[in-house]
């Protein structure tokens, strides 16, 4: 996976990450929250601004099941 570089600006790598959780999710289907950040391979509170970045723009759904939360494309 691509990885947001620490010379992006903080919205630049909000928005890259976001991308790559959509491929992430695009390719495998929906994922846990730890699935997730660890697919995206950046830290877990930029993986949750991406996510927020996707579900503001209705791209993604959250599920939460008994495990925790799941992550799906729309």
């Amino acid at each position: 996976m691509a990885t947001a570089t620490s010379t992006m600006s903080p919205v630049a790598q909000v928005g890259e990450t976001a991308g790559v959780i959509w491929h992430t999710l695009n390719e495998n289907g929906p994922l846990s929250l730890a699935k997730l950040t660890k697919a995206a391979d950046v830290p877990r509170d930029v993986v949750m601004q991406g996510i927020g970045w996707l579900a503001r723009e209705g791209k993604i759904d959250i599920d939460e099941n008994s495990r925790g939360r799941v992550v799906s494309l729309r």
